[in-house]
This record gives C-alpha cells, structure tokens and sequence, in this order.
C-alpha cells in the first residue's frame, strides 16, 4: 500500500533540517503552529521562532523586516489568511522590493473539509501568481515539499508554497529530484497530455492508468512550479499530443488552467479542457464529498480527456 503523508508534514520536518544546517532561517506563524506543523522547528529553535498571533498582516510585515536584515524568514498559516488577509501587505512590503520571504501556507484548497467556505483557499494561486517575482509552487506529494521548501530556502526571492491539510499518497519516489520550473513528466502517451498540481496529480495518474483499457494513452505532467511556468513543457505537449487537460484545486480562473491555456492560446492552439472549481464556494464536508460535488475527480479527468480527443478528431 502507498503511504499517505500530509504535505504540511513534510514542511515542518523539512524546516528542522534547514534549521539544523542554516542558522539565519527563522519561523513565524500567526496562532496556528501545531497546524501548520511549525511548532517543530520551535521546539527545536526557540530562539528563532517568533509567534505573532492572530495578526497576519502583521507577519508579514516582521517578515519583511527580518528578510531586509538578512535573515530567511519562513511565514505560515493556513492559506486562505496567508493570501485573502495579507495581500497588500505582501504586495507592498514583500513583492515589490523582491524580498527574501518564503510564504508556506497550509490548508489549501477545498479539502480542508468541514472547517467550511471561509476556510477553503480556492483563490490564492491566482492572488499570488498576479505578483510579479513571486515564485508560485504546489508540491504533488510530501517528498515534493521537502525538497520545494529546500529550494526556496537555497534560491533567493519571494516564495509562496501551498500545503494540504490531509495526508496524500506518494507520487514521487526517492529519486525525484524538484526543479524550479520545471515539469515532471509521470508517464508518457501519445494521444493527449493531462496537466495537474497539489492532489490533481494523483487524480491525473489515475486518470491516465483507467484510459489505457480505452486505447488512449496520456502524457501525465506534473507542473509544481506554477510560477514560472514551465512553457517549453507545455509547447511540448501542444505539439506532441495535440490535445490537453488541466486539473487544479482552484478555481478555474487565474490558476493553472488559465496560466496554460494563455501559453497554448498564443504559441500552439490545440483542443483544451479545465477540471477545476466552476465559480462557486464551497460548504462544509467531508473532502471525499467537496471533491465529487466540484468535480474534481479522476472520472471527470477521464471524462475531460475523451472529450479534447474527440475534438482533436474533428479538426
């Protein structure tokens, strides 16, 4: 059986190693540290662990701060607080002078369940991807995050990192190694090309592995790196395949799908469909339930890909 991790795990194990190897890396959360899994680097390093409280604008100013000073600051909350509460703070103090702050934000996307509408993060990909600089990732698994964090911790410049509040399978093996900017290609196919981030990953591989039985193979790719995007992989799949699908827990305008449909539109049109969340809010459940009721499946994925291939026929 594939062992399920939570990605927001990963971070907070990830931070103690960078802790243990950099001492200018310093924390800070806003009240929810054993959430975020932070309050393991606090245990480890008290001294540079700084709880702000319930004041995330705040946070990111003192990361600003600490950032202009030298340091590597590291902020977490839960995603929705981390973009929707503090986005003029992030684009004044952290965006426009390029800063040094990484942003790792749990709880995205609409499986954190039952916490409800005001706590599902559907529109934070596309607040962070419209600041200019900010590098933009959403690991697939718990190895994908440890080694995104590291990145950001190594490369300099803005970071936002988004985390998911259940554990996920593992997509990746050991050997994976994480590229900033670059794709992953998880299987190859000639017939169409399956784009996914975050737990879309899996559902795309699922996807892919149930439509083989149908005669259609699937280039599965995964974009981590949603900003920079990767365009040579994209322009690959265009020409290669000729058809594509995109698969995101978000909202289908500024994410994913909108990132590569503007590249495909320019460079390569071919056949394209989104699984994504339509214009709505979500409600409290289980996130079993909020992924069937949005769609967000690996049937409505397989669903997607018949699709683009039927059109790619027609033309």
């Amino acid at each position: 059986m594939i062992p399920k991790i939570a990605t927001r795990e990963a971070y907070g194990k990830t931070l103690v190693k960078l802790g243990q190897d950099n001492p200018d890396i310093v924390v800070l959360d806003a009240d929810l540290s054993k959430s975020t899994t932070t309050h393991l680097f606090a245990k480890e390093f008290p001294e540079r662990f700084f709880e702000c409280g319930i004041a995330e604008q705040n946070m990111m100013g003192i990361a600003a701060g600490m950032a202009a000073a030298g340091k590597v600051p590291f902020a977490s909350t839960f995603a929705v607080f981390a973009t929707s509460r503090c986005f003029d703070q992030i684009r004044v103090s952290i965006a426009q002078p390029r800063l040094n702050v990484k942003i790792v934000a749990s709880h995205g996307g609409i499986t954190v369940g039952e916490d409800g509408a005001s706590h599902h993060a559907i529109e934070d990909l596309s607040l962070m991807c419209s600041l200019p600089g900010f590098n933009v990732i959403v690991p697939a698994d718990a190895i994908e995050t440890a080694q995104a964090v590291m990145a950001a911790a190594r490369l300099r410049g803005p970071f936002y990192i988004r985390c998911g509040r259940p554990p996920v399978p593992l997509v990746h093996d050991e050997n994976y190694e994480f590229i900033l900017g670059k794709a992953r290609t998880m299987r190859e196919g000639p017939d169409a090309t399956i784009i996914a981030i975050g737990i879309m990953v899996e559902a795309a591989l699922k996807a892919a592995a149930d439509l083989v039985h149908e005669g259609i193979g699937c280039r599965v790719l995964n974009m981590s790196t949603l900003k920079p995007l990767d365009i040579d992989a994209v322009l690959c799949a265009a020409r290669d395949t000729g058809a594509i699908v995109t698969a995101e827990e978000h909202l289908l305008q500024g994410g994913l799908g909108s990132a590569v449909a503007q590249v495909v539109a320019e460079e390569n049109p071919v056949p394209m469909a989104f699984i994504a969340i339509r214009d709505a809010y979500s409600k409290s459940g289980r996130p079993d339930e909020l992924l069937q009721q949005h769609n967000l499946t690996p049937e409505a994925v397989a669903q997607a890909v018949r699709n683009v291939v039927a059109r790619k026929k027609r033309s």
